[in-house]
């Protein structure tokens, strides 16, 4: 692919401009586009990386920075953002919805980190509007069907931990050919799954015990509303399996579950 096809642009979502990773294929006819919506970590290289294996695939990849809205995106960079999930880590995601617990773990931590923790915890946590980013996700539909080097109508979408709910969430929200989700939450209500119009593909790691407590809620909606629902449960392996630059990354796990979407796209993009 050449260098001149990827690239930051910018298209206007609900609160301002979205920055944006694009990565074209070199073909010159339009071709079908996927939306890549990252990890709470936000647009990292590592998400960019997806991006250009959709395009060495044929796709147009669209992959937005959700957070660089005006209000997110000085507080949600990847720095704070790591040492929050560092800060849960090390405390554990049982003792996090312990307020005295919080409060003691961060009062041992040197000031300038501890400042950070308290400016970004309440956002990370609670403060994310994702209806909002929703719409900033439905806008980037709307701008890939008004370009001429994307097949109109031929939009799917691929998110991972939070972008795999905002994934599912924006296949809620606007028409798509296609919608994958690697461990995320489920759309919130659990009801908006009847106005799915898409295939829908899950990729799940057995050991993601956080995620997989509420697949059953997924999983009888799916049912309930008679939706085209696919899902993978990897054994051994945890939220974040795809992500290479993870302690979490499980390899074969990756592998196949890539091969899975590709395949997915394909059969809906058919028909």
């Amino acid at each position: 692919m050449d260098n001149e096809a990827r690239g930051i642009v910018a298209y206007d979502g609900e609160a301002g401009p979205v920055q944006t990773y694009l990565a074209r294929p070199s073909a010159e006819e339009p071709r079908p586009a996927v939306i890549v919506i990252h990890e709470i970590v936000g647009l990292t290289e590592h998400i960019k990386r997806v991006a250009d294996r959709f395009a060495e695939k044929g796709y147009v990849a669209f992959a937005p920075n959700l957070f660089s809205r005006p209000g997110l995106a000085e507080v949600l960079t990847p720095s704070n953002v790591g040492a929050v999930m560092q800060f849960t880590s090390t405390l554990g995601w049982a003792r996090m919805s312990d307020p005295a617990a919080v409060q003691q773990a961060m009062s041992q931590l040197p000031q300038e980190r501890r400042e950070t923790l308290q400016r970004v915890l309440p956002v990370l946590f609670g403060g994310i509007p994702k209806e909002s980013l929703t719409q900033d996700l439905v806008k980037a539909v709307d701008y890939l069907n008004a370009q001429d080097f994307v097949q109109s109508g031929k939009i799917v979408s691929v998110g991972f931990c939070f972008g795999g709910g905002m994934s599912i969430n924006l296949a809620c929200h606007a028409k798509l050919a296609a919608s994958a989700i690697f461990y995320g939450e489920n759309p919130h209500p659990i009801e908006l799954v009847k106005y799915l119009s898409c295939p829908v593909l899950g990729n799940y790691g057995a050991e993601d015990l956080r995620i997989n407590a509420h697949l059953d809620e997924l999983v009888k909606a799916m049912v309930t509303y008679k939706k085209d629902f696919e899902m993978r449960i990897y054994p051994n392996a945890g939220h974040a399996f795809f992500n290479e630059t993870f302690p979490m990354y499980n390899e074969a796990a990756a592998k196949d579950a890539w091969g899975s979407v590709l395949r997915f796209y394909t059969r809906a993009l058919a028909a």
